[in-house]
């Protein structure tokens, strides 16, 4: 009888997958990473980032879209915005620019980091920044200074109609914008309609009367998403129709607009069972915007996409050990992990969500069934079950030969929401954080982008340490 986890996996999975295999040693390789190797350099808990993911996923996006335009004869172009609210950093927006895309942002902060982008020459003049999100004063007197920098194209996209004046008031220059949609949200949500944009039947009103006779503002975008993500469901489609025929008749009265943003929503992988038709999505989708203008003498738009999490999440990794097992009945058996996963992992606790889980070592052993149990004290933070199945399976516990297991494509949120560098619950420190990349000759090197927290930092946030 097979028990081997290995032999699990090789029976469940097609294995070796595109970024998992094993190394000779038998450890985890993600990308060609030994991630043992990570363990005994930089320990555990420790948060990764392999940029070159990133790049990579990007230019997917646009190799998927232009295929998908030349096979279709489509006119427009399409063009690539990061989704920054997905993650921030620095390290995140330098391998981003690097491949000729657009920026789109949600507060007053994002337009102080397109600002610092600027001034330190990361930015070629060439991007357009489109403003998303409610916008206080703040965000409204920010979005303004950049239009007068007069550097980038920037695109403010109206959410609630009031957003027009004010930043007409704050602009000395002829401004171009968007207008979101309000779609109407998945019928299992328990609201109706998306508190984000402006209602279907308002727009052509809104544009009439506000838009259409003022010389200083263009209409440039109509701004379209799904907060479900792109999916081929009867849905999505029926959302993505009446935002066409809103485009459709905004566009037989309004020659300037020009661009049909349809937002963010590409999945990505959270089960080494995922399968997603990226390829026919993409085409399906230029095919019903080429239709509607088709149908209706109507000049192609350029597409645009705000894809954050799909840029960004499959780059991220956390990787953790298992310090103890405790049986609580003749059922459970709790592996605990040196970390937390409310803190350090939070949309598994905050919306259930589920992540490539695997360990990093001893895949020749037997497996078990178990539970994972963080460390803090609440009764939530625990993780209990795969993507793919309702239970998890691990090597089995030995105090003598560590296990240590891996999450991946944690990459997008997780930091923003856990609070990066600031308070976690009962004081769990942030992990360690390491960058990995590849030189000129495709070698690997890491380096230590942030260390574990410590006492005196918390000591510090908390008032009992001066700064």
């Amino acid at each position: 009888m097979r028990k081997r986890y290995f032999d699990l996996i090789d029976q469940t999975f097609d294995f070796p997958q595109e970024e998992f295999n094993l190394s000779e040693s038998r450890s985890l390789t993600f990308h060609g990473i030994d991630l043992m190797e990570l363990v005994k350099e930089y320990g555990t808990p420790l948060k990764f980032n392999y940029l070159p993911k990133i790049s990579e996923n990007i230019q997917k996006s646009k190799r998927w879209f232009n295929q998908a335009i030349t096979k279709t004869g489509y006119q427009g172009k399409y063009e690539f915005a990061y989704c920054t609210k997905s993650s921030h950093f620095s390290f995140v927006l330098d391998e981003v620019l690097k491949n000729e895309v657009h920026l789109e942002t949600s507060s007053s902060y994002d337009i102080d980091i397109i600002n610092h982008l600027i001034d330190n020459g990361k930015l070629t003049g060439n991007e357009v920044i489109i403003c998303n999100g409610f916008k206080q004063d703040r965000y409204i007197e920010r979005i303004a200074e950049l239009i007068d920098r007069d550097f980038v194209k920037v695109i403010p996209v109206i959410d609630n109609k009031g957003e027009l004046d004010r930043i007409l008031e704050l602009c000395d220059r002829d401004i171009e914008i968007g207008i979101r949609i309000a779609s109407e949200e998945d019928p299992k949500f328990e609201f109706y309609t998306s508190r984000l944009g402006i209602r279907y039947k308002e727009i052509l009103p809104f544009y009439e009367e506000r838009i259409a006779s003022n010389d200083r503002v263009s209409l440039k975008m109509l701004h379209f998403f799904i907060n479900t993500g792109i999916k081929d469901n009867a849905y999505y489609w029926n959302e993505l129709s009446k935002s066409l025929r809103v485009y459709s008749k905004l566009a037989k009265v309004c020659e300037s607009l020009i661009a049909l943003n349809i937002g963010g929503g590409f999945p990505i992988k959270k089960s080494l069972g995922f399968d997603y038709d990226y390829e026919y999505m993409v085409e399906e989708i230029i095919l019903q915007i080429k239709g509607m203008c088709d149908d209706h003498n109507l000049k192609h738009p350029d597409i645009y996409t705000e894809f954050g999490s799909f840029t960004v999440g499959e780059s991220g990794g956390a990787i953790f050990s298992i310090i103890d097992q405790k049986q609580q009945n003749d059922r459970e058996k709790w592996n605990m992990i040196d970390s937390s996963f409310m803190t350090n992992l939070p949309d598994t606790w905050a919306i259930n969500q589920r992540f490539i889980m695997l360990p990093i070592n001893r895949w020749d052993d037997e497996y078990e069934r178990v539970l994972l149990g963080g460390l803090t004290c609440d009764s939530d933070d625990y993780y209990n079950s795969e993507q793919h199945a309702n239970a998890i399976y691990l090597p089995k516990f030995d105090q003598e030969n560590p296990l240590y297991i891996g999450f991946f494509n944690t990459g997008a949120y997780q930091e923003t929401i856990g609070g990066f560098g600031g308070l976690k619950h009962c004081l769990i420190p942030e992990p360690r954080h390491i960058l990995i990349d590849r030189d000129e000759k495709g070698e690997i090197r890491t380096r230590l982008f942030a260390e574990e927290q410590n006492s005196d930092q918390y000591l510090k946030l908390l008032g009992y340490k001066k700064t």
